[in-house]
């Protein structure tokens, strides 16, 4: 009792959260009824009915198939969450139901309204007409009342017409992942790197969290109401987003490539669909086997006139479950899923080259009309179509879960050939695209490792590199450049399980605790992300997926363990993922919204100790005018291969082996001693000028430390005040003062 008050409590609450102000109409709504006895003799294609309590009335629009002749009385029991809360037993004869009393065989239209006595409607708890996603059932035994013989069994789902799954959620989560990965850019261009390197990171990861919770929808295995309402408020993150004129198109395109569109939305008037939400084992057997069929002949049905995915029961009512249960809730056409998802994927990659060529122009105006300073933004409006490859590839990243699990599906369900080789380029493409960018990464990490001896100096130290590749290591210590393959396998295997395991829920659920299993012990052991907050962040992500994925085998049934379990942990998932999704959403935005009111926001981050801020090279520090500038592009090896413009677009000069012995040949970092005084004007156009005159110390020399020649030229009498250095000294000194402490000097 104490449980049931407290769940009732911690759910008022979040339904008060959720939909304040609600003053609609209380009612119990049920739209389809579904066989729960083998060789049921009363069946319904059509069945809908609507309680409200203000007039104790309600209303009926059924289309039955009986086999049933004579008298019968209704045993019917009502239970919520699994629990049985109301049991009674009705004479159609004594409460006047036309047509139900005798029963006759044939086919039986009603519509009407029935009114509703008192002492029944009192036994209904206030909280059934207010608490979203209502988990309630009415199940009806037929018996024949000179027999007692049960002859047929129905069961109904009950709505309160209450939901989680709202609108206005999908455009907060959704507008809050955008802004959040925009503000990332923005202060990435203003120089910040440190800071854009923690934001993008708790973006990329909470927009991760968002994709799972969304996979739990797509899953087959049967789920509570609110755990499907729930789910259902992250599809946009998997690009499942109806638009009335866009589904339009899609079906015209696929009966114009030779398919054969379903038209479950148009028959919603004459037939009821059942959302399931029982496990195959406890379904009535016929319909288990009518699944199992339907399963079974997914690759040859391509022909058939209703659709794989709508499965239609003896009844000629509709059952949905999976991926379809997903589109069928969101409105969508189960054959129209996949290119909707296509299709809001390359509408945002669209999007982003046209806001980003935008935003170059809009830079470049500012500047000329002196709007702004001519060195805010520089590096992007220099380098801005690499720039602009990078996010690309970000967001192929993004965008992989979505369409490797709609490509995939697309494969089962053969909507339409020229669907079937758009699947195919577009997984294959983005798989082969991530791959290769993988073992780019991998390739110049072990470049830098062999020649270095630390995998952060090339990874950070070149611009090319960093921004074009960055999207995939920046977020890992330099040490773990690799976890992005990893993480590249656990995607794909993931959506594999969900495209390819719709027909069997028990081998989903293991595979998905086995995978979140993995991927939880990887995170906690290796600990990849760039610090300890990070991690800690990506880690606790992690051990929600599992705990997810335990509650998903509970669903399934493998324990036979009683209804009431199944209704109870569907709303502990339901308030504990919501909780922790708040509690995400809040650090990201507070630690976003500080940033802006920050003089350096990296200072509230503490710098990696993989030492990368040492080797990034911002366009400010390379267009400086200090000697110190030009030593610390000496010590990164950059003398010879420096150019003047930083000219990001340049493919050719990013990590090829040629510009890595030109980096790291010795012979162009030493100045000839009987050299011309200008010798570095004289080898590379537009040098950097330094106001400095090198012939004088910056540092006081004593015995024990003297400073080395500048590489930039001056006087012969500056280079001779210095020629007391013994030829010894870099032997002795082998590591730069920018290399020692990154690792170099052990």
């Amino acid at each position: 009792m104490w449980f049931s008050t407290l769940r009732s409590i911690l759910l008022i609450s979040w339904l008060s959260a959720l939909l304040p102000g609600t003053a609609a109409e209380p009612m119990l709504i049920s739209n389809s009824l579904n066989a729960c006895q083998e060789d049921s003799m009363f069946t319904a294609s059509l069945f809908k009915v609507v309680y409200t309590p203000n007039n104790n009335t309600a209303f009926l629009n059924i289309v039955a198939t009986s086999s049933v002749e004579g008298n019968v009385v209704f045993d019917v029991a009502i239970s919520a969450y699994g629990y049985t809360i109301i049991q009674t037993t009705v004479d159609p004869c004594k409460v006047g139901l036309a047509g139900l009393c005798p029963m006759t065989a044939g086919k039986i239209p009603l519509k009407f309204n029935l009114p509703v006595g008192e002492e029944a409607a009192s036994q209904i708890p206030g909280i059934a007409y207010t608490f979203p996603d209502l988990d309630a059932t009415v199940r009806v035994f037929l018996n024949l009342t000179d027999t007692g013989k049960s002859v047929a069994c129905v069961e109904a789902d009950i709505s309160n017409g209450k939901t989680v799954d709202l609108i206005a959620v999908k455009w907060v989560l959704a507008i809050i992942a955008g802004l959040i990965l925009c503000s990332s850019a923005i202060i990435n261009g203003l120089g910040h790197s440190n800071a854009a390197a923690h934001i993008a990171s708790g973006a990329l990861s909470l927009f991760g969290f968002f994709q799972a919770q969304a996979m739990l929808g797509l899953t087959s295995i049967h789920l509570p109401p609110v755990v499907q309402s729930w789910t259902q408020d992250f599809q946009w993150s998997m690009g499942i987003i109806n638009v009335d004129f866009m589904q339009d198109i899609f079906t015209w395109y696929q009966r114009a490539t030779g398919g054969t569109p379903s038209t479950i939305f148009d028959s919603l008037t004459t037939v009821s669909v059942q959302v399931e939400k029982r496990a195959l084992s406890v379904l009535p057997e016929a319909a288990a086997d009518l699944y199992r069929r339907s399963v079974a002949i997914l690759p040859r049905a391509a022909g058939s006139l209703m659709k794989r995915a709508n499965v239609m029961t003896g009844s000629g009512s509709y059952i949905v479950y999976g991926i379809q249960r997903v589109a069928f809730k969101a409105g969508i056409e189960t054959t129209n899923l996949f290119m909707t998802g296509l299709t809001f994927f390359c509408l945002l990659v669209v999007f982003t080259i046209g806001a980003v060529a935008a935003f170059k122009g809009i830079c470049e105006l500012a500047v000329k009309q002196k709007w702004m300073k001519p060195d805010t933004f520089l590096e992007f409006r220099n380098g801005w179509l690499t720039v602009l490859k990078g996010i690309l590839f970000r967001l192929t990243l993004i965008g992989y879960p979505q369409m490797a699990i709609l490509c995939l599906w697309e494969f089962t369900q053969v909507d339409s050939p020229a669907e079937v080789v758009l699947a195919v380029f577009f997984i294959v493409g983005m798989s082969i695209t991530l791959g290769w960018a993988a073992s780019k990464v991998v390739r110049i990490a072990r470049r830098s490792v062999a020649m270095h001896r630390n995998p952060a100096y090339i990874l950070f130290s070149d611009p090319q590199a960093l921004n074009k590749w960055g999207f995939l290591y920046i977020q890992f210590r330099a040490s773990a450049y690799y976890f992005i393959i990893p993480i590249l396998g656990y995607t794909l295997v993931k959506a594999m399980f969900l495209a390819f395991s719709q027909g069997n829920s028990t081998a989903q659920a293991i595979g998905f605790l086995l995978i979140e299993a993995g991927a939880l012990i990887a995170a906690s052991v290796l600990r990849p992300w760039m610090d300890k907050s990070t991690n800690s962040f990506n880690i606790a992500i992690c051990a929600i997926n599992f705990i997810n994925a335990i509650f998903l085998l509970i669903f399934s049934d493998v324990f036979n363990q009683p209804a009431l379990v199944n209704g109870v942990i569907g709303l502990i998932l339901f308030i504990l993922n919501a909780i922790f999704a708040t509690v995400l959403l809040i650090m990201v935005i507070v630690s976003t919204t500080l940033v802006f009111y920050r003089k350096n926001p990296d200072t509230r981050y503490q710098f990696m100790a993989d030492d990368r801020a040492s080797f990034m090279k911002s366009q400010s520090q390379l267009t400086g005018t200090t000697e110190l500038d030009a030593l610390a592009a000496t010590a990164r090896g950059d003398k010879a291969g420096y150019k003047p413009g930083l000219d990001l677009d340049d493919d050719n000069e990013s990590i090829t082996s040629a510009d890595m012995r030109r980096r790291t040949d010795t012979s162009t970092l030493t100045v000839p001693a009987g050299g011309p005084p200008g010798g570095y004007r004289n080898s590379r156009p537009n040098p950097p000028q330094s106001p400095v005159d090198p012939s004088v110390p910056l540092f006081p020399a004593n015995s024990g430390s003297q400073r080395a020649p500048s590489p930039y030229g001056g006087s012969s009498a500056g280079r001779s005040v210095n020629s007391g250095s013994p030829p010894s000294y870099r032997a002795q000194n082998n590591a730069s003062p920018w290399q020692r402490g990154a690792g170099y000097d052990h």
